[in-house]
């Protein structure tokens, strides 16, 4: 296989250069197998290499320190550094070196099994029908070849969720090849960490409705790990939040579990449908964050006219949005935060009810910010979304009272292409965005809020009422401050119309050359 072009890596996990040939070389193995059924080889694989890569590493490091006492078949050795012990019988490069055998599926079978045996925190999570006749063994034994130079579970690789990026872009295509594109799709990591970085969750209860592989979770512990000196919890991170999640997708949940595993995070994890079998009840969160599907149709609302979580409003039957910004108010505790992402429509949609639920959540001071994001974040759609951030209680006792006002953020024009379909996120685009949300609500040492014409503005609910209980921040930043040119309107005309005239003589030139050159080879008129 072709070493992956590192050149195009970057931080921020919008791209990491190589998911595209690894989905092309992975989908020519797939063969006529159905896509849905082969997301479940392709991803098991993947995650057995990750626990696989991690393993190897603290293992040569081990052996290495044998002469000091070290031991490294001492599973113990590894547990205490949350690394999985992988028995031998489940290590890469046995896999590896009987890949072309046509036991090769019993072989992998046995080497989840004996992970799951060793390893108490993945029971059930792990795929074990890689034996079964249906799945072809030569292609098999090539996927696992190809595998194989995928580094995905060392300390670097652990450090830029390599894993998690490749599984993003493998879980789209599948979902594009399934015909399901746009319904289920992991959160960009540069999304999860603005989530996170506004709302800061230090300690507390955090919970995700709908938690996808667990990006949430991963990031709100990587947050508090980055930020543990200065915050006076002495690095405790996962001591200091408790994490709640549900997810409606059995292999996502499997994921979601797999993800939380791999990095020692205890959570309780639970699978099922949130609006109809909510697996936490009685659950009042510090923090909610969230990535729900946007604009569900067919989340079964008819049944659940007369539920408790509408406190603001029934939300329609044909759209779910409005039911998920409610079942998190309804988990939100006296002093929650919430963030969420929504489709832009639910800004200012009126239909079937949606502008009256809008308002009386308005009306309720529970809008703490909202902000508008640019386009192409997503890889599984392109459709333009924001955030919603709630406060339960905007006099809470930690910032400065907000009580009557809404931050409008307008973060369209922020970010960059990273290809030629895919924008991010810069650290230094969250940055601002938090930061500018955390100056206005008060924080220490944040610095003075003032509003700046076309990004943000600090709004009165009077204001908000006036605007129709429309929530798009462009309505209310207005338009950005123009620079003064210094160069009169018409020495400009003239200077633009000579760069134009230049370019249409050298564009004549090379159109002569052209003409020529395609003569002197046989092909002039």
């Amino acid at each position: 296989m072709a070493r992956p072009d590192k050149s195009k890596q970057n931080g921020n996990g919008a791209n990491i250069g190589y998911e595209a040939q690894l989905w092309q070389m992975a989908d020519a193995l797939r063969g006529s197998m159905d896509a849905a059924e082969y997301k479940h080889v392709v991803l098991g694989l993947l995650f057995l290499k990750y626990i696989s890569d991690a393993f190897e590493e603290q293992h040569a490091k081990l052996e290495a320190e044998k002469k000091k006492g070290a031991d490294p078949e001492d599973p113990d050795e590894y547990r205490a550094l949350n690394i999985f012990w992988v028995p031998p019988e489940a290590r890469w490069a046995h896999l590896k070196a009987q890949a072309k055998q046509s036991t090769i599926g019993q072989l992998v079978d046995d080497a989840m099994a004996g992970i799951e045996r060793d390893n108490p925190s993945l029971k059930g999570v792990l795929p074990k029908d890689y034996a079964r006749p249906a799945l072809d063994k030569q292609r098999l034994g090539q996927l696992i070849d190809l595998v194989s130079n995928i580094r995905v579970g060392d300390a670097e690789s652990r450090s830029k969720d390599v894993l998690g990026r490749v599984y993003e872009y493998f879980l789209s295509q599948f979902a594009s090849a399934e015909g399901k594109k746009g319904g289920e799709f992991y959160t960009p990591r540069c999304v999860v960490k603005l989530l996170v970085e506004m709302l800061e969750p230090y300690k507390g209860r955090v919970y995700d409705p709908c938690c996808g592989s667990s990006g949430m979770f991963v990031q709100s512990v990587e947050f508090i790990r980055a930020h543990a000196k200065g915050n006076g919890n002495g690095g405790k991170a996962k001591s200091d939040i408790s994490i709640y999640g549900q997810e409606s997708n059995y292999t996502t949940w499997r994921l979601a579990r797999m993800n939380l595993a791999i990095r020692g995070i205890d959570g309780q994890i639970a699978h099922g449908d949130t609006f109809h079998a909510d697996r936490h009840p009685d659950l009042k969160a510090d923090y909610i964050l969230a990535n729900p599907p946007f604009n569900v149709s067919d989340w079964g609302g008819e049944r659940l006219r007369d539920d408790k979580r509408w406190k603001y409003g029934v939300p329609p039957a044909g759209n779910a949005n409005f039911a998920w910004v409610q079942h998190i108010i309804h988990h939100l505790a006296p002093t929650g935060l919430a963030g969420f992402v929504l489709a832009n429509g639910s800004m200012s949609s009126n239909q079937s009810g949606e502008g009256d639920i809008r308002r009386n959540i308005i009306e309720a001071d529970l809008v703490d910010c909202m902000l508008a994001l640019p386009g192409q974040l997503f890889y599984a759609t392109q459709i333009p979304v924001c955030m919603w951030f709630l406060a339960r209680d905007k006099k809470n006792h930690r910032f400065r009272n907000r009580r009557g006002h809404v931050l409008f953020i307008d973060a369209r024009k922020l970010g960059r292409m990273v290809d030629r379909t895919h924008l991010e996120l810069t650290d230094e685009d969250i940055a601002r965005i938090s930061g500018t949300y955390h100056t206005w609500r008060g924080e220490k040492d944040a610095g003075k809020y003032a509003d700046m014409p076309g990004f943000c503005k600090s709004a009165a609910l009077e204001e908000v009422r006036k605007h129709g209980h429309v929530l798009t921040p462009g309505r209310y930043v207005g338009a950005e401050a123009q620079e003064e040119e210094g160069e009169p309107f018409e020495e400009k005309v003239k200077r633009l119309a000579a760069m134009l005239r230049e370019e249409q003589a050298e564009a004549a030139k090379l159109d002569t050359a052209i003409t020529a050159n395609l003569k002197e080879l046989g092909y002039g008129g």
